[in-house]
């Protein structure tokens, strides 16, 4: 995808990125044990921090990258039309409703394995950007084909569930970043519309 950032990027955005880096960094050099940080299923090691944690470990440098990319170029964009606060509230509610239903799918499935990555709050970020920015064009990276933001959102979406209803793409976890959007959406329709689109206080 590709899409304009602002030429500075408000702290909170940024400071998110560094320290996302900085963790994935520690992990893969060792200097972390990141089992206990990790978002483990109810009864297998799940702790409630967690929630919170597994947003900042990543499975590979391409996972943090794609993550981060997004981040840098949604974030910033969405955290000055809100404001530092509500950016950082919407945040950490889509990243926290992401690992909730993921709690959930892992309950009522029996999968063993934890998650990890922030890709349920990066989903929650590409959501409001394309209710915000419904019209702004995004070019894919393959296929590079420039597409509405808001027409991107439902399809993104829409795989998104055939691949957790399907299996398809097995070990990434689908309905994390389908909570990811669904906690997003509900935060900003319990903010209202009016206040949504309220530039940042």
């Amino acid at each position: 995808m590709n899409a304009i950032a602002p030429r500075s990027s408000p702290p909170s955005a940024l400071i998110l990125l560094v320290v996302t880096v900085v963790a994935f960094f520690v992990q893969v050099s060792g200097l972390l044990n990141p089992t206990a940080l990790a978002l483990w299923p109810v009864g297998l090691g799940f702790w409630p921090w967690q929630l919170v944690t597994y947003g900042f470990l990543h499975g590979s440098l391409m996972h943090l990258f794609l993550n981060m990319f997004a981040l840098y170029m949604f974030g910033p964009l969405i955290e000055r039309a809100w404001g530092t606060r509500r950016f950082l509230v919407y945040y950490f509610v889509c990243l926290v409703g992401a690992g909730l239903v993921q709690l959930t799918v892992t309950y009522l499935t029996g999968a063993p394995r934890p998650t990890i990555g922030a890709s349920g709050a990066v989903f929650g970020l590409l959501l409001a950007f394309g209710m915000m920015y419904p019209n702004e064009r995004i070019l894919l990276i393959f296929p590079p084909i420039p597409l509405k933001a808001k027409w991107f959102v439902l399809a993104y979406g829409a795989l998104t569930l055939f691949f957790g209803m399907t299996g398809t793409m097995a070990g990434v976890a689908h309905f994390a970043h389908l909570g990811g959007m669904i906690f997003g959406l509900g935060l900003i329709l319990f903010w209202g519309r009016s206040d949504f689109y309220r530039r940042g206080r």
